[in-house]
């Protein structure tokens, strides 16, 4: 799926040693691009490939979409209520997973994935409440037990799905890899999630426009960013109507039901994964949402469903 951002655009730095370049690909779903300064093509396309690679690999690692992934490998031992040991770099993901499920009260959790079983997004149709709450069942990840590096579920046909995490996990690796690889001016931006590996070689910031949801080929905000990362979350695109009503793609797991208050977040953080889950975070909390991200600190921006906006990056924008 797209994400928010509509435009990156370029800022001319007028230094002939560096040379912009810009190398696009496809994967998690979404569109891609590495965007980064370097004396030649070559090299600028050596440290690309190092990061796409890396993407590829954790996609790899964790797509729900392939039956030889790590991730379709625990998903099995799950549905029979067993046990599995996972590496140091999945174990790493659960933690985040665990800490973000506490610190949202239970409405970040990577076990709702599973919900996707009875919502049908092109089908235009509502799952009934009947179907809701027998799915509703297999969803808690108070209901598995994390005791590192053991990964044991207790409840049959359960899954978990890192889609709220992996995705933000791979931006953060890619610019670091790219900076170990000698780049110091970049950008990485995985379907709208983005991770700076430096400002432009003149110092200039990137220019990051942040996509309305209602609006697609709209700006509601652009960013003015040297360093750092940002994450949207919001029904950009997968949704149904019906009766009137508008139905988006971000699932409150306690209900199964979607949210119905905000439209969008958008949040700034040191770490793309940190943005990401903040975001995700800040639409589940629903009327909460604001006072969560203004509590949390981080620079942000909301929309909510009825067109009302909100957040520190307006006074910023």
């Amino acid at each position: 799926m797209p994400g928010p951002i509509i435009d990156i655009d370029l800022v001319s730095t007028g230094m002939a040693r560096l040379k912009y370049y810009r190398f696009d690909f496809k994967a998690m779903g979404s569109p891609c691009s590495v965007q980064l300064y370097a004396e030649t093509r070559q090299k600028g396309r050596a440290a690309a490939d190092i990061a796409i690679a890396d993407v590829n690999r954790l996609e790899a690692l964790y797509s729900r979409y392939r039956t030889d992934s790590f991730l379709s490998e625990i998903n099995r031992i799950a549905a029979a209520a067993g046990s599995i040991t996972v590496d140091g770099e999945t174990a790493g993901l659960l933690d985040y997973a665990a800490t973000c499920y506490q610190q949202s009260d239970g409405l970040f959790d990577i076990t709702s994935g599973i919900l996707r079983r009875v919502w049908n997004f092109k089908s235009g149709e509502l799952p009934s409440h009947a179907a809701i709450d027998q799915i509703k069942e297999k969803i808690g990840w108070h209901q598995l037990k994390w005791n590192r590096p053991v990964l044991s579920f207790h409840v049959p046909g359960m899954e978990i799905d890192f889609g709220g995490v992996v995705k933000e996990y791979a931006v953060d690796r890619a610019a670091a890899l790219c900076f170990d690889a000698g780049v110091r001016h970049g950008i990485v931006n995985l379907g709208g999630d983005i991770k700076i590996i430096g400002s432009h070689p003149d110092g200039s910031p990137w220019r990051i426009a942040i996509r309305h949801p209602r609006h697609p080929d709209a700006a509601l905000i652009t960013l003015l960013l040297q360093a750092g990362a940002v994450a949207s979350s919001g029904d950009y695109e997968r949704c149904i109507t019906v009766h009137g009503q508008r139905y988006g793609h971000v699932l409150n797991p306690k209900t199964g039901w979607p949210v119905r208050h905000m439209a969008a977040v958008s949040v700034v953080g040191e770490f793309c994964v940190v943005a990401g889950s903040a975001s995700t975070i800040g639409m589940l909390k629903e009327t909460h949402g604001p006072d969560w991200l203004n509590d949390l600190g981080l620079p942000h921006l909301w929309i909510d469903t009825e067109g009302g906006t909100g957040g520190t990056l307006l006074d910023a924008g």
